[in-house]
C-alpha cells in the first residue's frame, strides 16, 4: 500500500472543447509513459474519469509521484494558448466533490496544485508566484481547498 502525502490538482494545460480522454492518453503515450498523468480527469461536463488505480502510480509531478494521487481539470489554456482558470461550473463542483471523497480515503493527504512543488529557489519557505516553474492548476489549489477536512 501506497503512503499518500499529497493529492496534487494540475490542469491538462490545453483547451477544453479541443481535448479527449484519448488525446491525453495518446500525448502520454507519444512520451513513452507506461501510466498516464493523472488518476483522475474532470471533464468540461463535471464528469470524472478514472483513469488508474489509486494503487498504481501516475506520472503527474515529476520527482513526487510515489506518494501523490494525481487528479487533473481538462482546460488550464485560453485560445492565445495563455495560462487561465477556464474551469467550468460543472468541473468545479466536480473537482471538489472528488477532492472530499479524496480526502477521506487519505486524511493526512495535502491538498496542492502542481505548481506548489516548484522550488523554494529564495528558500524562504514559502513557494511564490515568482518561483513557479509551470502555472498548473492556472488557480491556487491549496488556498481553495484548504477548507476540506
Amino acid at each position: 500500500m501506497r503512503k499518500i502525502t499529497h493529492i496534487a490538482v494540475h490542469c491538462t494545460a490545453t483547451q477544453q472543447k479541443t481535448t479527449s480522454i484519448a488525446s491525453l492518453k495518446a500525448h502520454w503515450s507519444a512520451l513513452g509513459w507506461k501510466s498516464p498523468g493523472y488518476h483522475y480527469v474532470v471533464l468540461p461536463s463535471g464528469r470524472v474519469e478514472q483513469l488508474l488505480d489509486e494503487s498504481q502510480i501516475s506520472n503527474g509531478v515529476k520527482g513526487h509521484n510515489a506518494c501523490l494521487i494525481n487528479v487533473a481539470y481538462v482546460g488550464g489554456i485560453d485560445s492565445d494558448g495563455k495560462a487561465v482558470d477556464n474551469r467550468t461550473e460543472a468541473q468545479k463542483a466536480a473537482l471538489c466533490f472528488l477532492l472530499e471523497q479524496l480526502v477521506e480515503r487519505y486524511p493526512n493527504a495535502v491538498i496542492q496544485g502542481h505548481r506548489d512543488f516548484s522550488p523554494d529557489l529564495n528558500q524562504d519557505g514559502e513557494i511564490t508566484s515568482d518561483e513557479f516553474i509551470k502555472q498548473c492548476p492556472c488557480f491556487d489549489a491549496k488556498g481553495e481547498y484548504l477548507h476540506l477536512p
